[in-house]
């Protein structure tokens, strides 16, 4: 087996999640001597060059007239589709999901040829995907395709365990059927249509009603202690990364007008996309405002439309891997992201979800918990401060979340991710 540097090709998907998590994985593979190159979505542009990355993006759209912030599409999607977000999970099938699957279509089949272009001039040794959908080109490269899940597990499915994207209890299969039956009436002409695009481009066939099939190597970032491992084996290509934590963030200390005053320190994100629902946020700092406790908010990108209150410092953006370690107690839309990086530093969690997975992982945390799901739009004041009290208090789950984190922090999951690429490309080699 060679020993020369390898070339891997990182596409995330274009979202502040999946991105930070290759950037934390590539990292460590530059940082090894690897050549590292992302073929991201055009508005990430500078932004990973300035982390020491090659970048040779991708436009997912027509470009736009003026430049973008990164995932600016999403954020925009995110925002028009809020009032969704209201409605049960079953009744978002029709009005949020299937959107955005038609949205990830669409750009699938724009870049298409940008990306086996890239494939062409970068000549890399192994294609890592972290997305939810195929792009035909990576899988046709004839390179080992490495397929990363920074979603929750549930994407990869089971008779066991309840259906991707519901939100239902694992101990209470009633709903389980009919939430299937909704998704099939509501996505099987889509899919139908799409699998048979992708099998033009030379793919493989989808798995029925799915969107991405199985690399020859596959990564999943979710801790072991909310898995869903006996309900569901996963087969001999699946490994399980425990958390993903990047470690480029710069460092963070607690600013002066709240070290200067007592209460505990909790951290407040609703994510990149979440944040977008101005009104949600508001509404959450509004009932904080009252509380005893000080806060850190990452308010996103309309953050100039959010007042935040005298117990409260905030920013556009915050180095969320540098802040979480210092808080006593996070609150989070439930991204797969936050959910990990919470338990890897072993911080209690508030989950208000708004669409996707994180009504997964908001009812695994609650129903294991860890923590506590609200219904994100109509909770009462009560609830919110009744849980924040409740949790901070309990000191039992506070000292055996911190264990867990421990463990979780030693086994590495940046360097197990690391190795198993980099495993991957010299077998090929």
């Amino acid at each position: 087996m060679s020993e020369r540097p390898l070339t891997i090709l990182f596409m995330p998907e274009s979202a502040y999640g999946p991105t930070n998590n290759c950037i934390g994985i590539g990292d460590v593979l530059r940082g090894r001597g690897h050549r590292v190159v992302f073929a991201a979505e055009a508005s990430w542009k500078g932004k990973l060059t300035a982390l020491g990355f090659e970048e040779d993006l991708v436009d997912l759209a027509p470009p736009a007239e003026e430049e973008q912030d990164p995932g600016q599409f999403w954020k925009d999607f995110i925002r028009d589709t809020a009032p969704e977000y209201r409605k049960s999970t079953k009744e978002q099938l029709e009005t949020v999901t299937k959107p955005i699957w038609e949205a990830l279509i669409d750009g699938v089949k724009y870049c298409e040829p940008q990306l086996k272009a890239i494939i062409g001039r970068v000549q890399p040794d192994v294609v890592v995907e972290d997305n939810v959908i195929l792009f035909p080109a990576l899988v046709t490269a004839g390179k080992p395709f490495v397929r990363i899940v920074s979603c929750n597990p549930l994407e990869a499915g089971g008779d066991g365990v309840a259906p991707v994207f519901s939100g239902l209890p694992a101990d209470d299969r009633s709903e389980w059927d009919d939430f299937r039956a909704e998704y099939d009436r509501t996505h099987r002409e889509m899919w139908t249509a799409f699998n048979e695009w992708a099998v033009e481009q030379g793919a493989p066939p989808l798995p029925d009603l799915g969107f991405l099939p199985e690399g020859d190597l596959n990564l999943y970032v979710y801790p072991e202690i909310l898995d869903y491992t006996e309900a569901r084996p996963l087969g001999d290509t699946w490994h399980r990364l425990d958390s993903s934590v990047r470690e480029t963030d710069e460092d963070f200390q607690i600013p002066a007008e709240l070290a200067a005053t007592e209460g505990s320190l909790v951290y407040f994100s609703l994510g990149s996309l979440g944040s977008a629902d101005v009104e949600l946020m508001q509404r959450v700092i509004d009932v904080l405002a009252a509380t005893p406790h000080r806060y850190i908010v990452s308010k996103g990108p309309l953050h100039a439309e959010i007042k935040l209150a005298d117990n409260m410092w905030g920013a556009e953006f915050v180095p969320q891997a540098k802040i979480i370690p210092q808080v006593d107690l996070v609150i989070t839309h439930g991204g797969n992201n936050t959910t990990t990086e919470a338990l890897h530093f072993g911080k209690p969690m508030i989950v208000l979800p708004l669409f996707w997975d994180q009504y997964d992982n908001a009812q695994r945390v609650h129903e294991l918990g860890y923590g506590v799901r609200l219904s994100t739009y109509s909770f009462t004041d009560e609830e919110l401060t009744g849980a924040l009290s409740r949790l901070l208090a309990d000191t039992d789950l506070r000292a055996r979340l911190a264990a867990a984190g421990e463990e979780i922090r030693r086994r590495d999951g940046l360097r197990l991710a690391a190795d198993l690429i980099e495993r991957a490309g010299r077998a090929a080699s």
